[in-house]
């Protein structure tokens, strides 16, 4: 990978944490060894929260944000080009700020893929790449969503990707392959019994052959059409009361109360293959999907879990389109303020970001055309804009693929101080769980 020169990189701003966190989060990452660490962590976190009151209360909601494929470079491209360098992205906000260790425990890949990545966050347990909340024998492992499940809160999926994908499967589902996503569908109807669940995928939810509100076939990519494997799901939701809709204004008009099934696209909300790719414009935004789950899971009384993915920043960074990841990326962050904003109104409300790995060795460069070596999709982009400014810079790429490098993970709100304790992927999922106050068995 090159090494960026010129412009500054998100791994100095993450250094600098908010609140006064900035030495906490150094020392998260002090090098305890394995067995003192735990106690020295338990120790030190047990002393301040003695300090910080919001640390001693519960959280009654949590709000779990994935940029998916979205690293430290990531982060900060989308920073420099939405709102530059003398302003800070609502993520960056977060009162703590840290970083992950992504690798899964698969024994013949290194690097993790966005179903090991899930499963970490929602388990505690790392396992192989496809894995969906199973371990490394295939045994299912219970998630934060199910654990929210049976306290009697509420629970919502949302995401641009299909959501049958990895990263929601692994909190609302069990399968061994991640591509089983019709299986994926059927469970979060009958055994997880996820309220909201909404995003692209519809081909997943009819059979070969059944056309759903979303044709066969469309232009924009003519290879996608019904392929489900378990008969009409959408029926299905619609027997267990399920409200289905499919466009933003149906999703407008529905209900604040119920439960609720949206597909608003035949696979991924937005075209990174296919004829009319490059090309992020969901239907509906994830800032609009975000905002009715919040309205909806919101009225119970108990509380809710709800897992938000913005997919876009993975897939046009696996195929090297910058400017459309700065765009999903640009829809995460308003999302995050929506998820802020929130919190501000309910205190007992917990947010957590986190990118579950990075995707295409991204380098933020000085504009200069002899400093090119890649070809294809992996070619420097640009010139983009430093925003506010009339300053320009390019955006290279090493991989088509993921990297193992670490990735940002930021939180606040009850808990969140344990963000200075997370060192690896399966931490993030032990802060949500104490967070939560439902147990660790």
């Amino acid at each position: 990978m090159r090494t960026t020169h010129g412009v500054r990189v998100v791994g100095a701003a993450l250094a600098l944490v908010l609140a006064g966190g900035a030495g906490a989060a150094v020392q998260g990452w002090g090098g305890w060894d394995d067995d003192r660490g735990h106690q020295e962590r338990a120790h030190h976190r047990d002393r301040d929260h003695g300090r910080h009151g919001k640390d001693r209360e519960r959280a009654k909601n949590v709000i779990f944000i994935v940029g998916d494929g979205m690293g430290i470079a990531h982060r900060e491209l989308i920073r420099l080009a939405t709102v530059g360098r003398d302003a800070e992205l609502e993520m960056n906000q977060l009162q703590y700020q840290g970083w992950a260790q992504t690798d899964p425990a698969d024994t013949e890949e290194v690097v993790t893929d966005s179903a090991a990545g899930a499963t970490a966050f929602s388990t505690g347990v790392r396992s192989y790449n496809g894995a969906i909340a199973v371990d490394l024998d295939g045994n299912p492992v219970t998630t934060l969503l199910e654990r929210a499940e049976r306290a009697g809160k509420s629970t919502g999926l949302v995401t641009t990707s299909q959501v049958t994908d990895a990263t929601p499967a692994a909190f609302g589902s069990h399968v061994e392959d991640r591509g089983n996503q019709s299986e994926i569908a059927r469970q979060y109807l009958e055994e997880t019994g996820v309220e909201v669940i909404l995003g692209g995928g519809e081909d997943w939810w009819y059979p070969e052959g059944e056309e759903g509100a979303w044709p066969d076939n469309p232009e924009s990519d003519p290879t996608e059409a019904s392929k489900g494997t378990a008969g009409n799901l959408v029926e299905r939701a619609r027997e267990l009361r399920y409200r289905y809709v499919t466009s933003a204004e149906e999703l407008a008009a529905a209900p604040s109360r119920g439960k609720l099934l949206g597909l608003f696209a035949n696979e991924e909300m937005f075209e990174h293959t296919g004829p009319a790719a490059p090309l992020y414009e969901p239907s509906v935004p994830l800032r609009d999907m975000a905002a009715k789950a919040l309205e909806i899971l919101s009225r119970d009384r108990d509380g809710f879990f709800l897992l938000i993915e913005e997919e876009g920043i993975d897939e046009m960074a696996h195929h090297g389109h910058a400017a459309e990841l700065i765009q999903a990326g640009q829809a995460l962050d308003e999302t995050v303020a929506l998820a802020r904003e929130f919190a501000a109104e309910h205190g007992d409300t917990l947010v957590v970001v986190v990118g579950d790995h990075e995707t295409g060795g991204l380098a933020i460069e000085l504009v200069d055309d002899e400093d090119e070596s890649g070809e294809g999709e992996q070619e420097e982009e640009g010139p983009f804009t430093l925003a506010g400014t009339d300053q320009t810079f390019t955006v290279d790429w090493t991989t088509g693929g993921h990297t193992g490098a670490a990735t940002p993970a930021s939180a606040e709100g009850p808990g969140a101080r344990a963000m200075i304790d997370v060192r690896d992927n399966t931490d993030i999922h032990g802060l949500v769980l104490d967070a939560m106050r439902l147990g660790r068995r």
